[in-house]
């Protein structure tokens, strides 16, 4: 009785190893593939192809910031070049107000601290995965989103 209990322990611990392993596998691959076009991108600048200070990656992001509010009214719109260099706009909507914030970006990381919803427009802006992307978008991380 015993023996069959661990066996049916160890089958459980299999296939949930298993199922991790399929999991983690297919995140490194798209990963892969998000590194892979991000080289692509900075080899375009590279070889002169591309005009290093025309804004070329825009992103937004859509959201509610405030629970006064619903719709995805409030936004961050990141803008920038080939370099990394360019700028992050905020509006955050409520009902009585609206508050508009840009925060600097040189070399692809924030000169400030970032909201989630900033760093993500920004993530999705270096990758070129713009112009609209949503909270759920799964995109790599590149470190810390300030210099």
């Amino acid at each position: 009785m015993l023996a069959v209990v661990i066996g049916l322990a160890g089958l459980a611990a299999g296939v949930a190893g298993l199922s991790l392993a399929v999991a983690t596998r297919a995140r490194v691959d798209r990963i892969a593939a998000e590194c892979a076009a991000a080289l692509r991108r900075q080899a375009q600048v590279a070889s002169g192809t591309v005009d290093e200070k025309a804004l070329r990656d825009v992103a937004i992001v859509h959201y509610d910031a405030l629970r006064e509010m619903s719709g995805h009214r409030s936004f961050s719109l990141a803008m920038i070049d080939a370099t990394g260099d360019g700028v992050i706009i905020s509006s955050i909507i409520g009902r009585t107000e609206t508050r508009t914030y840009a925060k600097a970006v040189r070399g692809g990381h924030a000169v400030e601290s970032l909201s989630p919803e900033e760093t993500q427009a920004l993530r999705a802006a270096r990758l070129g995965k713009g112009p609209v992307v949503t909270m759920a978008d799964p995109l790599p991380d590149f470190g810390p989103s300030h210099a």
